[in-house]
């Protein structure tokens, strides 16, 4: 692992570069959009017309295959309730959309008992218990130790490429069962068949896919014969409760569909969120000395990063029935986006919400989702990034933010977003 880990593949700059991410999508490259998200929950909680609409931004390319009559949901309650009620603002909006179908079906746009059912086969290996017995050890360890390592000689570097991107492709990787020495490779591919399309021919998308499915079915072969302690194993052993009581094994396809989503998932958001939450902390030097004085106060600030600056701050619902959300009466068939970045700063439930502080109070928020959907990798993207910057403040105690190069900002889309650096100087 340790050879593609810390290469200078430059494959790193191009995977791992939010601007090029967002274009790749059919998106148009934005900056903060916080402030202006607030500023739509002070008109309504609720409001008719997509976020882009509403945000006076270009709607972004290929997003939907079918139109729909549109709203967006805005402070905290509307967005909580959307995410618990899955049944009415339901996942299965997903289908129409091109980019996750190209995945295959997948929990993604599942509800109801059918989701429950696959979840349960993929949960147990993302538990929080599991998250400190096995990933912690295994594969999050030697990764930060390797990647750390290598810039102990170094006077300056961004850390967005050479930690936030690095980091959770090769442990997410390794955990799945495929092997950190391909983690490029397979999501180079990955990417290019599914998501990141704009640009690409329809060819070259086939072609990768078809390298995406090769790889895999070859370590669904491999664990079918030998079973180890990783995510496709536990696929592979795991059995379905069918409707009906009955047990039976996954197929194939759908080990393969649920790797895509999980490996997408695993690769792209703990890149982005550790770098928010390290730009915020050392944004706020006091906060940087106080976590590394008191180092359980590292999941707090990870935490509240995700509360303050979600790497993805919108999410899809179709609306299944008429239903009425904070006085406004949605209709059946509508599409709902939910506005995470303007509920977790929603002013009713935190005070100075715009503010950055992993002291204040602990309590639900919206950064990693709610409900039967909650982010399903919440526990292991925790533990890479506490271990991360645990490391860091192990072996450069005070590391500042490089104030010789361009500062870093917020860039991205209404559904992805990060920094575009994390330049740091090693005092």
């Amino acid at each position: 692992m340790a050879d593609t880990l810390t290469s200078d593949d430059p494959r790193y700059r191009e995977l791992f570069d939010v601007s090029k991410e967002t274009l790749a999508g059919g998106g148009k490259v934005q900056g903060d959009l916080s402030s202006a998200m607030t500023d739509l929950l002070q008109q309504a909680p609720v409001l008719k017309g997509s976020l882009a609409e509403l945000l006076q931004l270009p709607a972004e390319h290929g997003m939907w295959e079918t139109p729909r009559e549109h709203y967006t949901l805005l402070n905290f309650a509307a967005c909580d309730r959307a995410l618990r009620e899955n049944l009415v603002f339901s996942s299965e909006g997903y289908k129409e959309s091109m980019g996750v179908m190209r995945m295959g079906e997948n929990i993604l746009s599942m509800t109801g008992t059918k989701h429950l059912a696959y979840r349960k086969i993929f949960q147990p290996k993302f538990v929080r218990p599991v998250a400190l017995s096995l990933w912690r050890p295994k594969w999050i360890y030697s990764a930060v130790n390797a990647l750390l390592d290598r810039l102990l000689d170094r006077k300056t570097a961004d850390l967005n490429l050479e930690l936030c991107a690095r980091l959770p492709v090769h442990v997410v990787t390794e955990g799945m069962g495929l092997g950190g020495e391909r983690a490029l490779e397979f999501r180079e591919h990955l990417l290019r068949s599914t998501v990141l399309t704009a640009g690409v021919s329809q060819e070259e998308i086939v072609e990768s896919a078809i390298v995406v499915t090769s790889m895999l079915q070859g370590l669904i072969n491999q664990r079918r014969e030998e079973p180890a302690d990783d995510v496709v194993s536990a696929m592979v052993l795991g059995k379905l409760e069918q409707e009906d009581g009955t047990f039976r094994p996954l197929t194939d396809d759908e080990i393969i569909n649920n790797c895509r989503l999980i490996m997408i998932a695993g690769g792209g958001t703990t890149w982005r969120q550790l770098g928010i939450t390290l730009n915020a902390l050392l944004s706020n030097y006091s906060l940087w000395e106080a976590c590394r004085g008191n180092r359980d106060m590292i999941e707090p600030a990870i935490d509240e990063g995700a509360r303050w600056l979600p790497t993805d701050p919108t999410f899809p619902r179709l609306v299944m029935k008429d239903v009425e959300i904070e006085g406004v009466k949605i209709p059946a068939g509508a599409r709902v986006d939910m506005c995470l970045g303007a509920a977790n700063r929603d002013p009713s439930r935190w005070e100075n919400p715009a503010v950055y502080d992993p002291f204040r109070a602990r309590q639900n928020h919206l950064g990693f989702g709610m409900g039967p959907h909650r982010c399903l990798g919440m526990e292991v993207a925790k533990q890479e990034m506490v271990l991360a910057i645990n490391g860091l403040m192990d072996r450069f105690p005070n590391m500042v933010l490089d104030d010789t190069v361009p500062p870093p900002m917020v860039l991205g889309g209404t559904h992805q977003r990060g920094y575009s650096s994390v330049p740091v100087r090693f005092k």
